[in-house]
């Protein structure tokens, strides 16, 4: 998942962003409200961890701002304060869950996922195929009863195509989502994982799970499929 962490501390921030990536997730930071609000508008992002203190534009008036315009990205307020009425008004604008500090990363992460859910409309936290299953919660996989060690990025790749049975997504939209955008668009290591993944996941099968399209991408077949 792609998080935007808007938060003006360099200490704090270089924290949550070093424990979501090492859970998987692709972190973009914000240090200001100005250029929180302008990124948030401008990339469509899974969750956003929003600070309420903020130089240039609060955390409040961003929230306010995005539901006027109709964003629906799930928003995790953050402050160190702890009073009632502005939980209270986070919540009336919009906010889907609220964090104080200090917080430690499982319950931030336990947290974006349980948001996202709600937002995706996805009751469960197993997505499975076939004898395939994955828990996002603990990211734990496992193949009939057999458990499958996948690496965070093997992770993350494996669930934006189960996310998705039957999409296709080009390299660039992989790279985007499980990389970030730091990587050159010519690389292959999309395909290098692909590799790895199916190793890994597909056993005995005579039929990969994961199906190149042709001068396309990668998808991840329906169950269903001959």
């Amino acid at each position: 998942m792609r998080v935007l962490v808007v938060e003006d501390s360099s200490e704090i921030a270089t924290f949550v962003q070093k424990g979501l990536k090492e859970r998987g997730f692709v972190v973009d930071l914000c240090r200001d409200g100005e250029t929180a609000y302008a990124q948030a508008l401008a990339t469509p992002y899974d969750a956003i961890l929003l600070d309420i203190m903020l130089p240039g534009r609060d955390g409040l008036s961003i929230l306010r701002a995005l539901r006027e315009r109709k964003c629906a990205v799930p928003v995790i307020l953050v402050t160190a304060r702890s009073a009632l009425s502005e939980r209270v008004e986070g919540l009336n604008l919009g906010a889907d869950d609220y964090l104080a500090k200090p917080f430690y990363v499982e319950e931030l992460v336990a947290r974006i996922n349980a948001v996202t859910r709600r937002a995706s409309g996805q009751p469960l936290s197993v997505l499975r195929a076939g004898g395939l299953a994955v828990d996002l919660l603990t990211r734990e996989v496992k193949r009939g009863t057999e458990p499958v060690e996948l690496t965070a990025r093997e992770f993350s790749l494996l669930e934006v195509l189960l996310r998705a049975p039957g999409r296709v997504f080009t390299r660039t939209q992989l790279l985007e989502r499980v990389w970030g955008y730091d990587f050159d668009p010519q690389t292959n290591v999309v395909d290098v994982y692909v590799r790895r993944l199916r190793l890994k996941i597909d056993g005995a099968a005579e039929r990969s799970w994961i199906e190149a399209v042709r001068g396309v991408g990668y998808r991840f077949r329906h169950t269903e499929d001959p």
